[in-house]
């Protein structure tokens, strides 16, 4: 599976990223997934290599590059309950500093590289992401209706913009919940919303998870809730890629 390091340009600098793609000089549909707030490690590049061998080409961006190149703060191996609460207190200056204008103009300038990179096949893109990458792919496939086909977040604050910032998606949307992030009722008011913003869409509590249950690197991971991830995710993008 190859993969390479790359750097993206903003408006702000360069973004790190690392890249993953099936062999063989072919064009595959792109997809941008967003790491979560622990960023690009050994397990979003497995999870990104997993993807790809489905064939697409999947674009991973270090979105706090302002702060340095991946890893912007030193990462256990395993992010363990004990070190947990420190990685967050490290992280959080850096979440509360990714401002929504800084999240727009950067999400411009990932779909822009994205789609003129040579593996890259015209048509549509798809935005993945996980916990805070959730929201930005969510953010992302507002801001780019009619470009992003499909979007999906994982255990991610999702609906923290409320329903007004849904009325501008026109991608199939699947949202995978942590039974911790969302109890019954909040998912039933995101699906109202999802509903009124007249989106094909699926929302989903996936039983028996905690925040952060697809990363095999910390105690949250949960290889259940991983299974159903992909089990939901590959058809989404089947349904909306296949002709890219």
């Amino acid at each position: 599976m190859p993969t390479k390091a790359l750097q993206i340009p903003t408006a702000d600098g360069q973004a790190d990223a690392f890249a993953a793609f099936p062999d063989g000089g072919e064009r595959h549909p792109g997809v941008l997934m967003y790491a979560d707030a622990f960023g690009i490690r050994p397990v979003l590049e497995e999870m990104a290599r997993e993807l790809a061998g489905h064939g697409y080409y999947v674009l991973v961006p270090n979105f706090f590059y302002r702060n340095g190149p991946a890893p912007v703060i030193e990462l256990p191996e395993f992010i363990g309950e004990e070190v947990r609460p420190a990685v967050v207190a490290q992280l959080m200056p850096l979440i509360e500093a990714h401002i929504a204008e800084r999240i727009l103009s950067d999400a411009d300038a990932y779909i822009r590289f994205l789609t003129a990179q040579p593996e890259v096949g015209a048509g549509p893109v798809a935005v993945t992401g996980y916990c805070i990458g959730g929201l930005l792919a969510m953010r992302t496939a507002a801001a780019h209706p009619g470009q992003v086909a499909a979007v999906a977040g994982f255990h991610g604050p999702v609906g923290v913009d409320g329903p007004d910032s849904l009325a501008k998606l026109t991608a199939q949307v699947h949202l995978g919940h942590a039974e911790t992030d969302m109890t019954p009722e909040a998912l039933g008011e995101l699906n109202q919303a999802l509903d009124a913003a007249g989106v094909s869409y699926t929302s989903e509590i996936y039983p028996g998870t905690v925040h952060g249950f697809t990363m095999s690197d910390t105690e949250a991971f949960n290889p259940s809730g991983l299974q159903r991830h992909w089990g939901r995710l590959l058809p989404l993008l089947d349904r909306t890629l296949a002709s890219s």
